[in-house]
């Protein structure tokens, strides 16, 4: 609960900026998570590691125009939730299911006059993913012999590559589309009966997708 009041404390901040006469925007639509599925060794053996599946949200991005071509955009969704399923010695095994909120603040750069429909963009920026409610499966329990298990994965700070396009239909109404890699790594800790039993730094680095609607105030 205290990781999910602090990612919500961080988006309203980032909201809240003092952006008085904004040109703002908004975008809403379908935001896809596709993990990298790269990780360090468990416990330095080759033969075990950590892999996570893809998920679909519901993504709300939030958009601040400094002039025609410069723009500042909040990307937020709702939780994500990801099985994290075991590789090598561990195949076919899955280890927990966790969920994250990976909120991104990318300033971005928009091509072509501000009077066309069709407007491609670039941006960079940053990213902070908050880990939080990460259960434990049956079969890591199994593994472990033991029900006393905890899965701990701490949060994380990385940067953010993006690309997209906005098409506009009219003044107000459009479409938008963007595509962004980001750099989420992260430790993973299991812990057995208090003890800390096995560890792997997880690698997620996602390629983010997104399309939906936009809507410009």
């Amino acid at each position: 609960m205290k990781k999910q009041l602090s990612a919500a404390l961080f988006t309203s901040l980032l909201i809240a900026s003092p952006f008085a006469s904004a040109d703002f925007s908004v975008n809403v639509g379908a935001i896809n998570v596709n993990p990298d599925n790269s990780s360090s060794a468990i416990n330095e053996d080759s033969t075990l590691g950590l892999k996570g599946d893809s998920d679909t949200q519901l993504g709300i991005t939030i958009d601040y125009a400094f002039n025609d071509n410069w723009v500042l955009e909040l990307v937020a969704a709702t939780p994500f939730s990801h099985d994290v399923d075991g590789t090598g010695g561990l195949a076919g095994n899955k280890i927990a299911n966790i969920k994250h909120l990976p909120p991104s603040l990318i300033a971005q750069y928009h091509f072509l006059d501000s009077a066309s429909a069709f407007r491609p963009f670039v941006g960079v920026g940053v990213n902070y993913t908050v880990f939080f409610d990460e259960q434990p499966s049956a079969a890591l329990k199994s593994v472990l012999g033991t029900d006393d298990v905890q899965v701990k994965l701490d949060d994380s700070f990385g940067f953010v590559a993006q690309a997209g396009v906005n098409y506009m239909f009219n003044q107000s109404w459009g479409l938008h589309a963007m595509v962004s890699v980001m750099d989420i790594e992260t430790d993973a800790t299991v812990y057995a009966k208090g003890a800390q039993a096995l560890t792997s730094t997880v690698k997620i680095d996602p390629v983010v997708a997104m399309l939906g609607v936009k809507y410009k105030f």
